[in-house]
């Protein structure tokens, strides 16, 4: 799998995870410097030449071939809140389908203490190097689980003691007023439809965050970061 851009190849090399470093000619001498510092062994080719591999001219002048990413197993998320001594913090999505906003999302997860983002197969933007790219490398850092049906696994949560909390713009409560103490699932809908209608059934509580009047909505990866940091604020010790 090719990946572009200097967060996601330099995150990736320190990882261990890159087979081969392509580099544009006249790159910035410090890029150099921190690749020769990582140990990694690269070609320097034309920009035109990585243009053609990824596609794209945002590559910022670096390429890699890494092992493939793959989705971790459903037990991967808890695990990870238990070697933390923490109570879980899942983001699942409904919906997303843009691999800029799906790698947004998953690096406000990462950032703000969740502790994995769930997806559904038929209706997520795939693992790809755009993805990774907008994740800024925090792909390959965070959980990352994918199951057939979001309203059948918000119930299998329900049972294990998983509160599920919805964001929704029609919702007569706000964010602030929710109880954080709780495991929980927050689930972020899509931009322009938000959640299914039986994805939101299957939520606890709803809420929506205050905005100024005559704004519509959020960027789904800005709504999810509002909801985590009132929920890291709300979980930290008194």
């Amino acid at each position: 799998m090719l990946i572009y851009g200097r967060n996601p190849v330099l995150e990736a090399l320190r990882e261990g995870r890159v087979e081969q470093v392509w580099v544009a000619r006249g790159v910035e001498a410090w890029l150099l410097k921190e690749l020769d510092k990582l140990g990694a062994s690269y070609q320097t080719v034309p920009r035109i030449q990585l243009d053609q591999m990824v596609r794209t001219t945002q590559h910022q002048g670096l390429v890699a071939e890494i092992t493939e990413l793959a989705y971790a197993d459903l037990e991967a998320p808890f695990r990870l809140a238990k070697e933390r001594g923490e109570r879980v913090l899942l983001v699942v999505l409904d919906g997303i389908t843009d691999p800029r906003n799906y790698g947004a999302i998953i690096r406000s997860a990462f950032a703000l203490g969740a502790h994995g983002v769930v997806t559904e197969e038929r209706r997520s933007a795939p693992l790809s190097a755009l993805v990774m790219k907008a994740s800024a490398g925090t792909a390959s850092k965070i959980p990352l689980v994918q199951v057939k049906n979001i309203p059948r696994y918000l119930e299998q949560l329900k049972q294990q003691g998983i509160w599920v909390y919805g964001t929704s713009g029609k919702a007569s409560k706000t964010i602030a007023e929710l109880d954080y103490q709780r495991p929980l699932a927050l689930v972020i809908g899509s931009e322009g439809e938000g959640m299914r209608r039986l994805v939101a059934e299957h939520c606890d509580e709803l809420a929506r965050i205050p905005l100024s009047e005559g704004a519509e909505s959020l960027n789904a990866a800005v709504a999810l970061g509002v909801v985590l940091y009132q929920a890291g604020i709300n979980r930290r010790p008194k």
